[in-house]
């Protein structure tokens, strides 16, 4: 069974769970997530290693790109149809607070989704989602052999 197939299992079997354990990285920092209203909503607990600063402590930065990458991801693999695994194009994120020693979560919403492209934008946020700690805007690479016209 390949990468798309297992995929496709997970979600007819509604495992949003086994997600993560497809992702390495993922499982890495920590990442959990949860099915809410046919959407995935992405959670990274507090760990010890991901801390950056011991002195405030905060979240590294690199571990909250990382996992709002993730979560885009997650999104889109469970969102759309897979023809193959999505790759990322770019990555662009605005760090608006400090991530402090607690639970972040981070959704998604998919703003434009063609044959070749998907557009997603990203928000993390910890004790309250009005309030995000950080917003990202990444482009997805979703297949390589259509054709631009």
């Amino acid at each position: 069974m390949n990468l798309v197939e297992k995929i496709n299992a997970i979600k007819e079997n509604q495992d949003d769970a086994a997600l993560v354990e497809l992702i390495p990285y993922a499982n890495f920092i920590g990442v959990q997530t949860k099915l809410v209203n046919g959407n995935i909503i992405s959670s990274l607990p507090f760990k010890q290693s991901n801390v950056g600063n011991p002195a405030i402590p905060a979240l590294h930065g690199g571990a909250i790109a990382g996992f709002m990458e993730n979560a885009a991801l997650f999104h889109l693999l469970w969102q759309i149809e897979l023809v193959t695994i999505p790759k990322i194009i770019d990555f662009s994120i605005d760090y608006l607070l400090p991530g402090r020693s607690e639970c972040s979560y981070s959704q998604c919403e998919i703003i434009r989704l063609g044959r070749r492209i998907a557009l997603c934008n990203i928000k993390t946020w910890q004790d309250n989602d009005q309030q995000p700690i950080a917003l990202a805007r990444a482009h997805f690479l979703l297949s390589e052999n259509d054709p631009v016209k």
